[in-house]
């Protein structure tokens, strides 16, 4: 954030109201400069000039503010401080650290509290890689801090400054120390500090953007299997309320193998962010066996905070995953949710008198929208190396009603690829997570398939294929069920509802509280769907040969296909063992003479 103490009294507030404050005497100012509102050194940012008038939007409560009091400009863009220190942090949505203003203030936020994003005293180990003499340009590594057990902090060359090494600093440092001194080709030496500033509507600047073709695997087997979302991907999540947005983006935070996550709790209850501040810190990272705190951001912007601060928070939840991505980490976004934030600008939009667009929603709804999820991507990195880094980006949406066809959830969906459809029928079944197989989709399968071979072999593919065209078929012979009955059916028609039923409730039916199913490899994802289609194989087989129908649906292979999985990641060998007793059962029926049906 920029620094708020420098501020000159620049306009006088002449209208209030709720989080817009319209000051006159500005004609000094721009567009985004945060300023400070009143005596009490509100933080705020201007949205709107009109002659030396500035509406202001308000990060904080304005109540007691009144016409003639002072307003403050800085002449600075909201900015997010960047360097070691920000794994593990909890920050509210201007990057305003909540863990140190809570033992300094107490449990609530104070109005006009000022806390700096990183802390200025903790001393890090900088560990230098670019040596002196050395020619470097912006996004070049100078060094190098271990901030937690999993988490390589590099520090770049900061964009604009390009130049020779004259000194590197080796040993502890403060982020406002001076880790080295790069002299330009005009002759000047700037310093170089571990704190970098970045505004937060500006995105981080690229050599290239590359096409992802690496999925990002979730553990959770409906998204790895038949949704996959790329690494540098976009997706969202829509739903109504209680369908499990949060529970998903909750689990994609856990288990995702990205490198670095950076969660946003824009709008929602606070509740919610509490299960992520006390779940986190105990749940270990199956890779490095640390916590999952050591690899996480956290921005806590909820519900009964300031309307316009969710607006800022996604910004700076994105400015901050856009940093990791430039220092090469595959690092994912989550956003919950992102209509609590096109519901802030409704809310400032109308304040403003602007002309309304669909449903209230402002008529750039959609610019804003497209601009954040276009900051997502894989990219060949700043810097003389081939560094490439990833920046995955899931929005849950919440539509009024489940209403997917209300502005936020249709502007979204033309902008991601990924659209995992959350379905309230399936919740109300207790079927979670309740993404409905036949209205989503994902449109990175084609270009992750060829990893997908290298990891998994062509027979996933193969499955994939066969276990989504049974569920299709389901779908279609629900009709007929609900008309005449399942006795209507023809005997292949009931081992095609049978075998649906199997791939539903044996293998996209996940217990995310469950300490094994909560997370499924790709290996045991392709073990499970190879066991299921191969029971469907054999029934089809058995009924073909006379063998009943009902029989063959009650051997006890069938209740070990039910449990396996509950196999743990250690024993997934064992689950494509059942293939062989599936043969041996099946056959046996067949020999010992069993019953046709007719």
């Amino acid at each position: 954030m920029p620094d708020m103490n420098s501020g000159a009294k620049a306009g006088t507030i002449v209208k209030v109201s709720g989080p817009l404050v319209v000051a006159e005497g500005m004609a000094g100012a721009k567009m985004y400069d945060v300023v400070r509102v009143s005596d009490k050194r509100l933080i705020g940012e201007i949205i709107e000039m009109r002659g030396d008038r500035a509406s202001i939007q308000v990060y904080e409560e304005t109540v007691g503010l009144g016409p003639g009091e002072p307003v403050y400009t800085t002449g600075e863009a909201l900015s997010v401080e960047l360097g070691p220190g920000l794994i593990g942090s909890i920050y509210d949505g201007i990057q305003r650290p909540l863990d140190v203003i809570r033992a300094g203030h107490g449990d609530r936020l104070p109005r006009g509290v000022e806390a700096p994003g990183l802390d200025r005293e903790r001393k890090w180990n900088f560990e230098p890689v670019a040596k002196v003499g050395t020619v470097v340009v912006p996004g070049d590594i100078l060094g190098k801090v271990q901030e937690t057990k999993v988490v390589e902090h590099r520090v770049m060359v900061p964009v604009g400054l390009s130049g020779k090494v004259e000194w590197v600093h080796k040993g502890e440092a403060r982020v406002i120390d001076t880790v080295a001194k790069i002299k330009t080709d005009d002759g000047k030496i700037h310093d170089v500090t571990m704190l970098q500033k970045w505004p937060v509507r500006r995105g981080r600047a690229t050599q290239a953007k590359l096409s992802p073709v690496e999925p990002l695997i979730t553990g959770q087997r409906v998204l790895d299997t038949f949704f996959p979302v790329a690494k540098g991907g976009t997706a969202c999540i829509p739903g109504p309320f209680g369908s499990g947005k949060t529970v998903v983006q909750h689990q994609l935070a856990k288990w995702a193998d990205a490198e670095i996550i950076v969660y946003v709790g824009c709008g929602e209850r606070g509740n919610e962010m509490t299960d992520v501040l006390m779940e986190f810190p105990e749940i270990l990272d199956p890779k490095s066996g640390e916590p999952l705190m050591k690899r996480t951001v956290l921005i806590a912007n909820t519900s009964d905070m300031p309307v316009a601060a969710r607006e800022s928070s996604v910004y700076t939840g994105i400015t901050i995953a856009e940093y990791f991505r430039d220092m090469g980490y595959s690092v994912a976004l989550m956003a919950d949710s992102t209509s609590r934030w096109a519901e802030a600008l409704r809310e400032m939009s109308g304040r403003l008198e602007e002309m309304p667009g669909e449903e209230g929603y402002p008529a750039y709804l959609g610019s804003r929208v497209s601009e954040f999820y276009e900051r997502a991507g894989r990219v060949k990195c700043l810097g003389s190396g081939d560094r490439e880094g990833s920046l995955t980006v899931v929005g849950a949406v919440s539509p009024p009603g489940g209403d997917l066809s209300e502005p936020v959830t249709q502007t979204t969906l033309r902008v991601v690829k990924v659209f995992w459809a959350l379905d309230a029928n399936l919740a109300y079944s207790r079927h979670f997570p309740a993404i409905n197989w036949l209205t989503s989709y994902s449109l990175y399968l084609d270009r992750i398939d060829d990893t997908l071979r290298r990891t998994v072999g062509d027979e996933f593919l193969r499955l994939r294929a066969d276990a989504m065209r049974i569920l299709q078929e389901e779908s279609s012979l629900n009709e007929i069920v609900r008309l005449v009955g399942m006795d209507a059916l023809s005997v292949p028609d009931r081992v095609t509802m049978e075998t649906a039923r199997s791939i539903r409730e044996d293998f996209l039916h996940q217990n995310a509280f469950h300490e094994t199913d909560t997370y499924t490899s790709l290996k045991k994802q392709a073990a499970m769907l190879e066991v299921i289609l191969a029971f469907d194989a054999a029934l089809r087989q058995g009924v073909d040969k006379g063998a009943d129908l009902e029989r063959l649906l009650a051997l006890p292979v069938r209740g070990r296909i039910g449990r396996m999985k509950y196999v743990e990641e250690s024993r997934v060998d064992t689950i494509t063992d059942l293939v062989e007793q599936i043969r041996r059962e099946v056959d046996g029926l067949v020999s010992g003479g069993g019953e046709s049906v007719a």
